[in-house]
């Protein structure tokens, strides 16, 4: 058997043979991340379902909610369970993008140990549809059970973690370095892991959502209006 797979060629085992230089094909469950220019780049152009998504990011920056929030509006259903994260959530910011806050559930933990423990409890319970876990310190073996118990019970598993840990070894499906360009508005995103070739120039989102960057140009023309308004008023005195 093994003589006829080596002298096989390789074309014939069609999409069973993934090259190392193409971007890889799942067969697996995928939910689009709502950034198109994300998706292109991810195999099943999206955040893969049942395996970890790691987000890394810089000291005192927080851009998990501008990445994640358009894949977590999509999903109507169960709860979003926030385990360690570093700040209380804005419910009502949140709630005017799109996302029910009823559906949120904060879990405050006060150790790593206590977080893992809570994030693999929520990824098997039914009425759970996705798990942000903020972890800044991890043992391979540790990730690897909440790898599991992801793809044991389908759900989406998010893990926030500091830039410094991009060198450490991950069973993630998907790693990411998230970093906000204060000078540009923009959020760069260099893809550090995925099942394709690498990635060398990083992808440019916008910093705000759309909704948001549309209130505020509108805020701004409205506040402008004012302003001339008023001008006008001053020369006339």
């Amino acid at each position: 058997m093994s003589s006829i797979l080596r002298s096989a060629p390789l074309p014939e085992f069609g999409a069973a043979v993934w090259r190392a230089t193409e971007l890889g094909v799942t067969g697996a469950a995928t939910l689009t991340t709502g950034h198109a220019v994300l998706d292109a780049e991810l195999p099943g152009a999206g955040w893969p379902v049942g395996a970890i998504s790691e987000i890394l990011q810089r000291c005192g920056e927080h851009n998990e909610w501008r990445l994640l929030l358009p894949a977590l509006r999509r999903t109507t259903t169960g709860s979003v369970v926030l385990v360690g994260a570093p700040h209380v959530p804005f419910v009502p910011a949140l709630a005017a993008q799109g996302l029910d806050a009823r559906r949120l559930l904060w879990v405050a933990t006060a150790t790593s140990a206590e977080s893992l423990w809570a994030a693999e409890q929520a990824l098997r319970c039914a009425g759970v549809t996705a798990v942000l876990l903020w972890l800044a310190q991890a043992r391979a073996e540790q990730l690897r059970r909440l790898q599991m118990a992801a793809q044991v019970h389908s759900k989406l598993l998010f893990l926030l973690r500091p830039a410094q840990a991009q060198g450490e070894s991950s069973p993630a499906t998907l790693r990411l370095l998230a970093i906000n360009q204060t000078d540009s508005d923009a959020l760069w995103l260099h893809i550090i892991k995925r099942r394709g070739p690498p990635l060398e120039q990083p992808l440019i989102l916008p910093a705000r959502p759309a909704r948001l960057a549309a209130l505020l140009a509108q805020a701004g023309t409205v506040w402008q209006g004012v302003g001339n308004a008023l001008g006008c008023l001053a020369s006339a005195a």
